[in-house]
This record gives structure tokens, C-alpha cells and sequence, in this order.
């Protein structure tokens, strides 16, 4: 049973602090400068009070009335503390279970606390953990800490910016529209002789008119763009063979043509039996992107003549560009290729080359004298709307003949309907000219 003078003692601090802070006194915080009323409260006593603090808010409390100690002094019946506080302070304190003290000594102290405020409200005798304020329950996590509103700018001010056209560098290089240099287009279409070698040779001399530094790389194993721009595939040391077998620099190979800015990297025979020694190759669809990394810089186009299927060298100028221009016939056979040259395009876009677009659809061949050229060009307008470039390469005998010598039509007849209109797509395409033209 516990000492009646010692627990006395220790009522006695505990309300005199309660009193004190009632009355707006400084309480001092140290338990230590607490008075006590009893030489018998020692430091072995104050531990055994497990971590009480000044206002005694850790001292443990029966839960009902009868449960009560009757040798305990300190326990008091809240509405009796409630009604003393009128009183004298020499009023005794009445509890609901009278227990006459043994010393008389320990009456005045814990009396006093009683008159002059209620007793601290019971707590557990195990502490419980901190509570969140009833603003912040209301309010969540953001409305509950200070400064997070803070952290939340902080996080946002050091995100990474998504990545896409607006957090790109700008382009050191551009062309008269705008377009970022340099601009590596294939020319491709699965169908043969709708004109794609045509295309990409007058295309090219145009490009080079306007002051653009162009480079016609011919993956056609005919070879027709190189012949077509006097090129003698025959006495060739190094060509396009050279460069996809066996990893050749492509700078060994670009030939210079008679007009200026305008060079080729010619194809050879050899360029036929190629699709079967890619086969087994390591990285056989990207040895043309790897030969034209090297000169990336020095051109400001590069136009890639593809053979007219969808072979390892086709994959090869699909996988090296960026865009591809479609040269499309005015005849119905022209049509019907182009929805499977599409999906090839996005075959090769979703697994090799994911910067790989179609840009451009060009009308040649077109016979103002036939229906059906008319209702080609208004079919594919329908489809695939502002990518069809605006002018039309009319079919003329001036442009069949300038590859039997050695010459675009812009060297050859600079001054026929075909030159004109090549020059015309050639503005189209890259939005001007760069310097002033020759012509």
C-alpha cells in the first residue's frame, strides 16, 4: 500500500501548480523548483511518478467512483472541487468517500488546490500519440501542414520539362520555309516507273539552282540517277555497294556533278546482289543512317533513291530519312500500291525510325489531255490534302530525254515546261531560294 505522506507530497505539487497557473502566474517548468510540503518526498519517489510533468497531466486516475483508494487524498470528486472554489481557502475539501488523513500536515495544501481550480481531467497511463488538429482533419494533408503549399512549388519549379517540339534547340540551319537543315528525304514508291528517279534527279539540280547544297544518294541498283547526272557507273573505284557491304565512308565516294552544289553518291551493277549479303549482316538496316552521319553537316538536302520495292535497301533509305516524298503517277495502277507503301512506311516508323514521316505527295506524269489524270489528282488532293505539293510535272518529251545525256532537265532545256516546273517544286518544298538562281 503506498505511503499516505509521500502520495500527500505529491498532491500537494501537483496543485499548487494547477494553482498557480489559475491565478496567471509563471509556474516554473522545472518540477524540481516546485515547493513541497513534505520532507518525505525524495528523488526515488519522484521516479516512481513514470515521467509526470509539472501539471501532472500523466497521473493515472480510476475510471469509476468505486474504484477509488480510500487511503489516496488525492483524489478528489470534480463537481465537490467545482463548488469549493466559493469558499474560504481553510474550507475542507468533502469527497465522495471521506478519508480522515493520518497527517494533518498534507490537509492545507491539497485543500487549497481543490478551492482554487478543478483538478487536472484524467489521463491514460500509457501516452498516446500526437492527434491531428480538428482544422487539418477537415482540410486533408494540404490544408493540415504549414508550408506544403510551398514544397509543392518547389517540385514543380525543378520538373522536367515534357519532351517534345517545344524542348528542342533551335535548328542553327534553316531553309526559306522554316524547315530545319539539313532535310534527309527518301523518294520512294513500290510501284517502277512512275518517276521517282526523275524526281529525285531534277529535284535535286532545282534545289541546287536555289543555292542549297544537295547530295542524290542512289540506292537503285540500275544506277539510273548516277548515269542520269554523267555519271559512268562502270569506272567506278568506290560506290553505294561499298558503303552498305562493307562500311565504306560515304565521303569516298560522293562524285561532284556539272552543276554546282549539286553531288551524288553513285550506285554500281554490284548494288544488285546486296539485298542477299545484308542477310546475315549485324545492323543491316541502318548502314546507310550510320555512312550519312558523317557528312550530316556538309549538305543541306539529301535526296535517296530507292529501288522500286520494299527490300533491305529500301529499308535502308526508309531508316536513314526523316521524310518521304512520294512521286505518284496520274494513272489508276499508281493508286493502287500506295495504301501498301504506307503501311511499310509505318512499319518501318514504329520499329526503326520514329522520326520517319510521309511530307509530301508530288502528281507527275500529268496529260492535261485525259480525264483520268484529272480525277487521280483530285482523288489524291481528297486524301491526303495539304501534303500534295500545288504544282504539277506535266509529262514531257524534254524530260525523257535529258537522262540519255548525262543531264537534269534544269542543264538540259532550262527553259521547258518541265525545268519550270521542277524549279516551281522545288520553291514549294523548301520555301524559296537560298541565293539568287543562275537563270
Amino acid at each position: 500500500m503506498p505511503d499516505p505522506d509521500s502520495l500527500a507530497a505529491r498532491g500537494a505539487a501537483i496543485f499548487d501548480t494547477l494553482r498557480d497557473a489559475e491565478v496567471e502566474t509563471e509556474a516554473p517548468e522545472n518540477p524540481a523548483e516546485t515547493p513541497a510540503e513534505s520532507p518525505a518526498e525524495t528523488p526515488a519517489e519522484d521516479a516512481d511518478f513514470g515521467g509526470l510533468d509539472a501539471e501532472g497531466a500523466g497521473a493515472p486516475a480510476p475510471e469509476a467512483p468505486g474504484d477509488l483508494d480510500r487511503d489516496d487524498p488525492t483524489v478528489i470528486d470534480a463537481e465537490e472541487a467545482t463548488e469549493s472554489t466559493e469558499s474560504t481557502e481553510s474550507a475542507p475539501v468533502e469527497t465522495p468517500h471521506a478519508v480522515e488523513p493520518t497527517h494533518t500536515e498534507a490537509e492545507a495544501p491539497v485543500a487549497d488546490a481543490a478551492e482554487d481550480a478543478p483538478p487536472a481531467p484524467p489521463a491514460p497511463a500509457v501516452p498516446r500519440p500526437p492527434t491531428m488538429p480538428a482544422e487539418a482533419q477537415s482540410t486533408g494533408l494540404a490544408g493540415g501542414l504549414p508550408g506544403i503549399e510551398d514544397v509543392t512549388e518547389l517540385v514543380q519549379a525543378t520538373a522536367v520539362p515534357a519532351v517534345g517540339p517545344t524542348a528542342e534547340p533551335a535548328p542553327s540551319r534553316v531553309d526559306a520555309a522554316g524547315h530545319a537543315l539539313p532535310r534527309i528525304m527518301a523518294v520512294a514508291n513500290q510501284k517502277g516507273g512512275v518517276g521517282k528517279t526523275t524526281t529525285a534527279v531534277n529535284l535535286g539540280a532545282a534545289l541546287a539552282e536555289a543555292g542549297y547544297r544537295t547530295l542524290v544518294v542512289d540506292l537503285d541498283p540500275q544506277g539510273n540517277a548516277s548515269t542520269g547526272l554523267g555519271i559512268n557507273i562502270r569506272d567506278l573505284q568506290l560506290s553505294m555497294y561499298d558503303v552498305v557491304i562493307h562500311e565504306a565512308s560515304i565521303d569516298d565516294t560522293i562524285e561532284a556533278t556539272a552543276m554546282r552544289n549539286l553531288f551524288v553518291a553513285p550506285a554500281s551493277l554490284d548494288l544488285a546482289g546486296a539485298e542477299i549479303e545484308l542477310v546475315p549482316a549485324f545492323s543491316r538496316e541502318l548502314r546507310l543512317r550510320h555512312a550519312l552521319a558523317e557528312v550530316h553537316d556538309d549538305y543541306d538536302y539529301v535526296l535517296i533513291d530507292c529501288p522500286p520495292s520494299l527490300g533491305l535497301l529500301t529499308v535502308n533509305g526508309l531508316a536513314a530519312a526523316a521524310e518521304v516524298l512520294v512521286p505518284i503517277q496520274c494513272e489508276y495502277y499508281a493508286l493502287e500500291g500506295l495504301g501498301q507503301l504506307l503501311r511499310n512506311v509505318a512499319l518501318v516508323q514504329r520499329n526503326l525510325n520514329q522520326k520517319l514521316q510521309v511530307s509530301t505527295f508530288v502528281c507527275v506524269m500529268y496529260d492535261a489531255r485525259t480525264k483520268l489524270a484529272d480525277q487521280v489528282v483530285t482523288e489524291v488532293r481528297s486524301h491526303f490534302g495539304d501534303k500534295v505539293c500545288r504544282i504539277v510535272v506535266p509529262r514531257t518529251v524534254r524530260l525523257s530525254e535529258a537522262p540519255s545525256y548525262g543531264q537534269p532537265i534544269l542543264a538540259f532545256d532550262p527553259r521547258s515546261r518541265g525545268a519550270i516546273a521542277y524549279r516551281e517544286l522545288a520553291r514549294e518544298i523548301s520555301g524559296g531560294a537560298r541565293a539568287e538562281s543562275d537563270d
